[in-house]
């Protein structure tokens, strides 16, 4: 099956190379199935009769990246690599060091396969990639439904307005897929000499050295099959119910794949075919998995001040109401590590940031009263942004991806409308725990937090 054009983007000038290889350079995508950048790799090896090279750069340096994201990172590659051994497909596991390690095994491939990815730092490294190989160098859109620049050309106000563009186009991607076979399955040889070849990745998880090694208590494992587990629990157990349970913080009835997508162990266009193919109503799951999430992709791939200055990120109504009450009283203030270590007054507070340490993910409602209590408890709304985004990169597993930096940037109102002017929110919407507790049942939530220490 042909991956479709639109998904896929030359980003350099390079004419095709008399090479001996495809490469293609998995990161984003950590999957097998549903992965169009690998279906294109394999397409392009086909029509060159050519074998094919997968590699994943291992950076011990990546951006924020802390022990618990390698550990399921590694348990979801080990599967990978299982799979590619059993099909005899090329794939090494380089420990990356410097730009000259992607030289190395690209100096004679035809042409190098990525995936499109979003967020700066990740921009930058494939585009500096593609600049500085004199190859053809290939991003296909592997982890999204929609082509974000077919979706849009600019950065949307809110969900009303990219939710009918979105729909427009969806039901052309929402298509079953599944990539050609590979022809040629000649062996590749790397120089190991020159390369750092991982092929014990327990061992490169233990080799890696942390201040501080955070270790979830296996409530999330990585990896492709593990997600198909949530996947089908979630449609079995939870989808029916989904629309009128999933904001109820002591019932999981969210799907528990972000973890998954952020990593690319599982695709979001193979969990939307699921639940349509389900027998109940997955709208307002896929206006989450579809609609929001790809609201969020375009935030970060159009806004590139996305990790900054609230100025640069939320409209002038909510910055200067913020700014204007800047100065106002506030009851409690806390500083990093009281709200690190989860010492404030607040116990659905501390329950909420206890469940993300312990866990690894926080429930999504609990996430948006965790964060407003940031901003309620810190008086520069921009040192609240950053340290609501310090807190949730380094402790959530599905951290660090346009989803959560939406996901805190419309705490301070992006994608938001302006509310009934108040103290230290200002017109930006507020939440208290009077409100918690008139929704929910919070002593079962508490009760759920403490059984997990």
């Amino acid at each position: 099956m042909l991956v479709e054009k639109n998904r896929i983007e030359k980003i350099n000038e390079a004419e095709l190379k008399d090479g001996e290889f495809v490469a293609y350079w998995m990161q984003s995508s950590q999957r097998l199935e549903y992965n169009q950048a690998l279906g294109y790799a394999v397409e392009m090896s086909n029509q060159l009769n050519q074998p094919l090279l997968i590699f994943f750069l291992l950076n011990a340096n990546f951006p924020e990246a802390e022990y618990g994201h390698f550990k399921f990172m590694i348990e979801g590659l080990k599967e990978i690599k299982n799979n590619l051994s059993k099909a005899d497909i090329n794939f090494y596991l380089v420990d990356y060091k410097e730009f000259e390690d992607l030289k190395k095994i690209t100096k004679d491939a035809s042409l190098v396969v990525s995936e499109k990815v979003y967020l700066k730092h990740l921009r930058q490294w494939k585009n500096e990639a593609a600049d500085r190989l004199a190859l053809p160098f290939y991003l296909v859109e592997s982890n999204l439904v929609c082509p974000i620049e077919e979706v849009s050309e600019k950065e949307e106000y809110a969900a009303y307005t990219i939710r009918k563009k979105i729909n427009k186009i969806r039901d052309n991607y929402l298509k079953e897929y599944q990539r050609n076979s590979l022809d040629n399955k000649s062996k590749i040889e790397l120089e190991a000499s020159s390369l750092n070849l991982v092929d014990d990745l327990d061992h490169y998880l233990d080799s890696l050295n942390f201040d501080q090694e955070i270790k979830y208590k296996n409530y999330f494992v990585g990896g492709y099959l593990e997600a198909k587990k949530k996947l089908n629990e979630f449609i079995q157990k939870k989808l029916k119910e989904y629309d009128e349970k999933r904001n109820i913080p002591h019932l999981n009835y969210q799907s528990d794949l972000s973890p998954y997508l952020h990593f690319g162990q599982i695709s979001a266009q193979e969990i939307a075919l699921e639940a349509i193919k389900s027998e109940y109503d997955a709208e307002a799951f896929l206006e989450e998995l579809i609609v929001r999430r790809e609201l969020a992709f375009n935030f970060v791939y159009y806004n590139k001040d996305y990790d900054g200055c609230l100025e640069d990120i939320i409209s002038d109504w909510a910055y200067q109401s913020l700014m204007q009450h800047k100065n106002d009283e506030r009851e409690y203030i806390y500083n990093y590590e009281e709200l690190e270590k989860g010492l404030t007054h607040d116990k659905y507070w501390n329950a909420a940031q206890n469940e993300m340490v312990i866990t690894g993910k926080m429930h999504n409602y609990m996430r948006m009263y965790w964060g407003k209590k940031i901003l309620e408890w810190i008086s520069d709304p921009n040192q609240a942004y950053q340290w609501a985004l310090k807190l949730n990169n380094k402790y959530s597993l599905d951290g660090r991806d346009p989803n959560s930096y939406a996901g805190v940037a419309w705490i301070f109102s992006k994608h938001d409308r302006a509310w009934k002017e108040r103290e230290i929110f200002g017109k930006v919407r507020y939440m208290n725990a009077a409100g918690l507790e008139r929704k929910f049942d919070m002593e079962k939530y508490l009760n759920k937090i403490n059984s997990l220490k």
